[in-house]
């Protein structure tokens, strides 16, 4: 009953940092609920005095449950999802906002132009789910905390990180440009992104 919870809906928003916390994302992809009924997560994190014990990321209509981090190994449903394993950025996929992508929101259209393309997929779970099983390598939206605690916490299991794409702290409380994306990348995705050739 001490516990607290950070959620999208009534204001419920709480310090990470302050107790256990409960970071909910009941619906995320809501216009895909509502427009395709597909395609959207329920999503939920916990932490404790700010540090993240584990997230969990459901694919509602495809019955696909990520779950793990901190001292959990990560699996989608019974299947152990192996940490990140590097490969040439000619063999990738991104995922990515869409008005991002169009506007090249800090060079990410010049770094997606080195992969093999972009993915839409229109929410943050989803898309974030794809990076954790392997199939996409990076992901980059403006997003709140309750769209990306649980692939955070997640994702520094297998080998990603999540930070925000002009180098500014998360501060988890509010819509920020972030990136999720493997360590073992993340200079060379920064390098590409800062260059302004």
């Amino acid at each position: 009953p001490t516990d607290h919870i950070f959620a999208e809906e009534n204001g419920l928003v709480h310090d990470i940092k302050d107790g256990n916390v409960w970071v909910l994302d009941p619906i995320d992809g809501t216009v895909n609920f509502i427009v395709q009924q597909e395609n959207f997560c329920v999503m939920i994190a916990y932490y404790e005095e700010g540090q993240g014990k584990f997230g969990l990321i459901y694919n509602v209509m495809a019955d696909e449950l990520f779950y793990g981090g901190g001292q959990f190994d990560v699996y989608c449903n019974d299947k152990l999802l192996p940490v990140y394993q590097d490969r040439p950025l000619n063999r990738c996929l991104v995922a990515s906002n869409a008005a991002m992508f169009a506007t090249n929101f800090h060079s990410l259209r010049d770094f997606i132009d080195k992969t093999l393309g972009v993915r839409v997929y229109g929410g943050a779970g989803l898309s974030m789910s794809k990076v954790l099983s392997g199939q996409i390598l990076a992901y980059f939206s403006v997003i709140y905390p309750w769209d990306y605690a649980a692939a955070s916490i997640m994702g520094e299991k297998l080998g990603y990180q999540l930070e925000t794409i002009n180098g500014e702290a998360l501060d988890y409380s509010s819509r920020q440009a972030v990136m999720l994306v493997p360590k073992a990348k993340l200079n060379d995705i920064k390098t590409i992104m800062s260059s302004k050739d």
